[in-house]
């Protein structure tokens, strides 16, 4: 099951026990990073750019249940 991402009027809600706020996310990205090696070779990315982006699933924090989220409205967020 693929999970929307909330975006500047929504959020995530789990619908079996209400939690707004706590949520594990796995994802598949692919990416371009630019990556320095200082003189000792250690690195650092110092630019990325996310090319794809998939959210595989989305677990409840504080019920467990997996992709049982739904997008709902931010308060405030005024339709």
């Amino acid at each position: 099951m693929t999970v929307p991402l909330p975006d500047a009027k929504t959020r995530w809600r789990c619908t079996l026990c209400g939690n707004l706020t706590r949520f594990d996310v796995t994802r598949s990205s692919k990416v371009v990073e630019y990556v320095h090696l200082d003189l000792a070779g250690e690195p650092k990315v110092e630019e990325r750019e996310v090319v794809s982006e998939t959210i595989e699933s989305v677990r409840c924090r504080w019920c467990n249940a997996v992709d049982q989220v739904e997008l709902v409205d931010r308060p405030g967020a005024g339709s």
